[in-house]
């Protein structure tokens, strides 16, 4: 078959198909009737469904402040054994999860139903006693890092009481929570 039959033979079967869909749209009288709605009005309750399904297995925001606790009690025994890489790295954790705690509830309502803006209140803590305790880990200062971590723990306690928790304390750790870890900057592996 030469060129111009293989477009001849093509249009045919193009006109057929065509004509079969026009023909179906056009005369579905006869099949049964089919519930017309779209897909996304379908998705719409379940993917709400869903949502409350994930919600309900995502962690709260006292999970969230726990690993703070974690990081922040070892930050301070890095800080301590001068180990400035391994306190960065809590410091850096530290901040990550009080940034994952605020995103699980960034407006907490207190007793008498104020909103606080728990948003504002790391904004303020990332600009100062956070921005400070960088700092003392970057300049290697054992004694800037003791003020700026003593700093940090006044200005985290006067959020819980803002946020009527003032029953939780804080206060210099007296042991690491691990001990697989060294704090030893010197250490080598294995130990």
């Amino acid at each position: 078959m030469n060129g111009a039959g293989l477009r001849l033979a093509a249009g045919f079967a193009l006109g057929i198909c065509l004509g079969a869909v026009c023909s179906f749209l056009l005369f579905r009288e006869g099949l049964p009737a089919v519930a017309e709605t779209s897909p996304a009005a379908e998705a719409v309750p379940s993917t709400a469904a869903e949502l409350e399904a994930i919600k309900s297995k995502l962690p709260d925001q006292a999970h969230a402040m726990q690993d703070v606790g974690y990081h922040f009690s070892n930050l301070w025994f890095a800080g301590q054994r001068q180990a400035w890489d391994l306190a960065n790295f809590y410091w850096l954790e530290s901040r990550s999860h009080l940034q994952w705690a605020v995103r699980i509830i960034p407006v907490r309502k207190d007793n008498a139903g104020v909103e606080i803006r728990l948003v504002d209140i790391l904004e303020a803590m990332e600009n100062g006693p956070l921005k400070q305790l960088g700092e003392a880990i970057a300049a290697k200062d054992p004694t800037a890092f003791e003020r700026a971590y003593r700093f940090s723990l006044e200005n985290c306690y006067a959020c819980h009481k803002a946020s009527d928790k003032p029953f939780i304390r804080l206060q210099i750790p007296a042991l690491p929570e691990t001990s697989i870890i060294t704090f030893d900057p010197a250490a080598t592996w294995p130990r």
